[in-house]
């Protein structure tokens, strides 16, 4: 996608109606300040219910956090000058549902030429512990790393505003070590101390850093972290969080904050690159305690987040109460490819965010501390319900579902349950096909009931991209739940993603895909289950949730502010508001 003439004049005139609160004296010409980047959501590859950036290339989440009126900003790594990774800016988008998110003007930018803004994180300083908020108690301070080839330093930018627009810290760095590999802060507030509470990755040491601070902006190094888990090359984008612990996971609601049994324990969550078992990226998290200063993990263990190929980098965001679920959102993509995909060359942008998910630890039967991991809330999308099929008419059958009608937009939801399962002898297979009527491809996915019960998807049956690294097939083991002999599935596919969540979140995969046609045909069947073994299923069409915020043109603009609205009017010669 390329703008006119007369568009990049509107967006240097742009700039200088927010100079004041300008985060940076260096902005790249052909990068719009002050206004957001309009785009068409309505292509083919593009999700409908996932955020994916107006244009240019997204990947890691950044700075996630709620605020008081119950808005979630996120924020991410971000070129909007082309495809492919580089010239890495703050992008920005805020929601109120997860789902129905409004492109803002870009927060961050470099500072000067040669600089990239990396990922990190934000807080809300209520008790203007910084100095930087008199008389405010919605201050937002950011942390990012500034990346030059001479070194990666820990950097401050505060906003006044609730998040929409920053000022850099004229003191910064907040941290500096003279390394080109020190990344990714992640600030939460720790209340038994009194004290801010920094985590970041020393990448290629292989170690997340421990430091405090009573105000933001000075900071002390408290402990080390080093060596734990799958290493893979480097270390990036730590999250430290206290993460609620489940008194159950076999029952309907089971992210339910009645049933919390504690909310003591944390996590810290890391993700590597490269290095994950099927190769590139992948998070991996350690449940544990944490005294202020050190964190001491249950186990040696690493715990794989996903079984996917294409969930990195996940954020957690700031804002949530320790004792409810704890939502995160992830990168749907994964290194080894990302910067390949169709979507660049056809539709102008690449990459796309994971689901928003509710988070929890549970003890189960073979895994202590699991991350039960489900999506949040879906039903305000709901366009369509359909009850496939009764536990009588599924059980060792198939039924067709066409959603072509019924969900325009490309986004499914369904649920499977198997009930009745036998103690012993279990035998048969419960099986699901996502295709596409015109050109036949699919992507499939199942398990089978018996032994460890294995589960399977298969992207190997789309053409529209074909690489070395985007391996087809994936895997993972998950036990029916021996208290009600059941097992459960969640499948969400939205147009180039799909997401299955197991056992109500006891395991999840993201997976992306890029069909040449639009899937459009749901099947689901079972084979071989044992006598008596009941089988139930429900889809639900998802509304877009871009489509209501797009003009006549097609065209979604985004948060356009009354600054710049102001400038276009002047340039077009209408009244000045």
């Amino acid at each position: 996608m390329f703008f006119s003439a007369t568009f990049l004049a509107l967006c240097l005139l742009a700039a200088p109606v927010r100079a004041q609160n300008a985060t940076s004296a260096y902005v790249d010409p052909s990068v719009p300040t002050g206004t957001p980047i309009p785009a068409d959501y309505t292509g083919a590859l593009r999700p409908q219910i996932h955020y994916s950036p107006p244009r240019g290339f997204m990947n890691d989440p950044n700075g996630m956090f709620v605020d008081a009126e119950g808005v979630y900003h996120l924020y991410y790594q971000y070129n909007p000058t082309d495809t492919v990774a580089g010239n890495q800016h703050w992008g920005h988008a805020t929601s109120r549902n997860l789902y129905t998110w409004e492109n803002q003007p870009i927060a961050i930018y470099p500072g000067a030429e040669g600089e990239a803004i990396f990922s990190g994180s934000s807080v809300i300083d209520v008790n203007n512990t910084s100095g930087f908020f008199p008389n405010q108690t919605n201050g937002v301070v950011a942390f990012y790393t500034l990346n030059t080839a001479e070194e990666q330093t820990q950097d401050v930018a505060y906003s006044t505003d609730g998040g929409y627009t920053f000022t850099k810290y004229v003191n910064n760095p907040v941290i500096s070590i003279n390394s080109t590999q020190f990344r990714d802060p992640k600030v939460i507030w720790y209340p038994l101390t009194q004290q801010w509470v920094m985590v970041v990755a020393y990448a290629q040491e292989f170690t997340i850093g421990f430091f405090t601070s009573p105000n933001l902006t000075t900071w002390t190094h408290a402990s080390n972290f080093s060596r734990h888990g799958l290493l893979g090359l480097q270390y990036e984008c730590p999250n430290l969080l206290q993460m609620p612990m489940l008194s159950n996971v076999s029952i309907e609601n089971p992210l339910g904050e009645s049933n919390v049994a504690s909310s003591d324990m944390f996590i810290l969550y890391i993700s590597i690159n490269p290095g994950a078992p099927l190769g590139g990226s992948i998070g991996e998290y350690f449940p544990g305690t944490f005294n202020g200063t050190h964190f001491s993990p249950v186990d040696q263990a690493a715990r794989i987040a996903d079984f996917g190929k294409d969930n990195y980098a996940a954020q957690f965001f700031y804002g949530i109460p320790a004792t409810s679920p704890q939502i995160s959102i992830a990168w749907a993509s994964n290194w080894q490819y990302t910067q390949v995909v169709p979507t660049g060359q056809l539709e102008g942008f690449r990459s796309a965010m994971s689901l928003p998910r509710y988070n929890a630890l549970a003890n189960t039967t073979r895994g202590d501390y699991t991350l039960v991991s489900l999506p949040y809330d879906l039903s305000p999308l709901y366009s369509s319900t359909s009850s496939l099929a009764n536990s009588s008419a599924l059980a060792n059958s198939s039924l067709l579902y066409d959603y072509s009608s019924t969900a325009p937009s490309g986004a499914v939801t369904f649920n499977m349950s198997i009930t009745s399962i036998p103690l012993a002898n279990v035998t048969g297979t419960a099986n699901f096909t996502f295709m596409s009527s015109v050109t036949g491809e699919s992507i499939r996915g199942g398990f089978f009931l018996g032994g460890d019960t294995p589960f399977w998807i298969d992207r190997g049956y789309i053409r529209g991209f074909e690489n070395p690294f985007f391996t087809d097939k994936f895997s993972t083991n998950s036990l029916i739940d021996t208290d009600t002999q059941t097992f459960r599935l969640q499948v969400v596919i939205d147009r180039s993603i799909l997401e299955v969540f197991l056992e109500n979140g006891l395991r999840s995969a993201t997976t992306t895909f890029f069909a040449e046609g639009m899937l459009d045909t749901l099947v689901i069947s079972t084979r071989e289950l044992n006598p008596g073994v009941q089988v139930s299923a429900e889809v639900f069409g998802l509304n877009s949730a871009w489509t209501p915020l797009a003009n006549s043109n097609g065209t979604v603009a985004g948060n356009v502010t009354m600054a710049s609205q102001r400038v276009r009017r002047n340039m077009l010669g209408h009244v000045n508001l």
